[in-house]
């Protein structure tokens, strides 16, 4: 049978096309380097920073937060050729200047890299 066919052989056909804010965005990953944002205009008049390059993070330590610079990527869980390529995204566990610790947030949405401390040095 064919796809987007009825048992009949008639077609589905759509309702409507995709609104603007239903579409996918571009894929843009947040690599190690020098710090790099760029903002966008998103729904209902609000700005979105997203960031392209960090080297910065900030790490939580205890009660207290602290940024520390991040050295390399060591491992991701999403695939392991992404932490060649130095991709910085959620889960990921980086290796600072305090030691290992692992990213908390999307950095891809929200323009900055938290991290807890996962291993001390």
């Amino acid at each position: 049978m064919d796809r987007g066919r009825k048992i009949t052989g008639g077609k589905y056909h759509k309702i409507r096309k995709k609104r603007l804010h239903q579409l996918k965005r571009q894929e843009r990953p947040v690599t190690l380097g020098e710090t790099k944002r760029k903002t966008f205009k998103v729904r209902g008049g609000n700005v979105k920073a997203i960031l392209l390059k960090a080297n910065i993070a900030n790490l939580k330590l205890d009660k207290k937060i602290q940024k520390v610079e991040i050295i390399n990527v060591e491992e991701t869980p999403q695939n392991t050729f992404l932490a060649r390529q130095n991709r910085l995204m959620k889960g990921a566990i980086i290796q600072t200047s305090l030691g290992k610790a692992k990213i908390t947030n999307r950095p891809s949405q929200e323009g900055q890299i938290n991290a807890i401390l996962v291993k001390k040095d």
